[in-house]
């Protein structure tokens, strides 16, 4: 049976439009960092390379290898970590040319170091690109973190976290960094900006 997140993992992805208190496991991701406005030509260009290594393990059975422990799954989809320069938190208003992020895309559980190897070869081979060599893979584990479905333009973001903020504040906990995920489940070039489904999250800790 194929494995699709949507389904099978629908409180880590398809949350409501209320805030809501979960725990998020240990995930393994392939992470680029950059930094400056997302709305730029090389920003497409990272999350392109993310994709092309993601599709590579997806498609391995098909070239001949299956890893250990493979079963069928939709690609996960696209995420990013986002915060802001020491200068970006002076200003008043969000300043894009500051922000510092992280993109990524989560790889099922089978993947291991071997099996991402064999990615890079294959994607070096097929869509070589500088960006390759910046690309790592690892593990991350959000933890206790309060999320809610952001349904709209980015730009109305800041809405949903008031949202957030409250429902910590009201609930005995605290944000245990500035640094925010969000999940993007729409695709921007084909959707219009008010249907636009992106989760938000921020990992959090009881206050003491």
């Amino acid at each position: 049976m194929k494995h699709e997140w949507k389904k099978q993992e629908k409180n880590l992805y398809l949350p409501k439009q209320k805030p809501e208190l979960i725990t998020v496991p240990e995930q393994k991701f392939f992470m680029l960092k950059g930094e400056g406005n997302p709305n730029g030509e090389e920003f497409s260009e990272e999350i392109g390379v993310l994709y092309s290594l993601a599709y590579a393990i997806r498609m391995m059975p098909k070239q001949g290898y299956i890893p250990e422990g493979y079963f069928e799954y939709t690609v996960y989809p696209l995420e990013g970590l986002w915060d802001l320069t020491e200068e970006g938190k002076k200003l008043d208003t969000l300043d894009k040319n500051e922000l510092l992020y992280t993109i990524m895309i989560r790889q099922p559980d089978f993947v291991t170091d071997e099996v991402v190897e064999r990615a890079f070869e294959t994607v070096r081979k097929k869509k070589p690109h500088p960006l390759l060599n910046q690309v790592t893979f690892g593990i991350v584990e959000d933890g206790l973190s309060v999320q809610i479905l952001h349904v709209g333009s980015y730009d109305n973001e800041p809405q949903s976290f008031e949202l957030m903020k409250e429902f910590i504040l009201n609930h005995d906990l605290e944000i245990t960094s500035l640094q925010h995920r969000e999940i993007y489940l729409s695709d921007v070039r084909k959707v219009e900006p008010a249907n636009l489904k992106t989760v938000l999250r921020y990992r959090v800790k009881p206050r003491v």
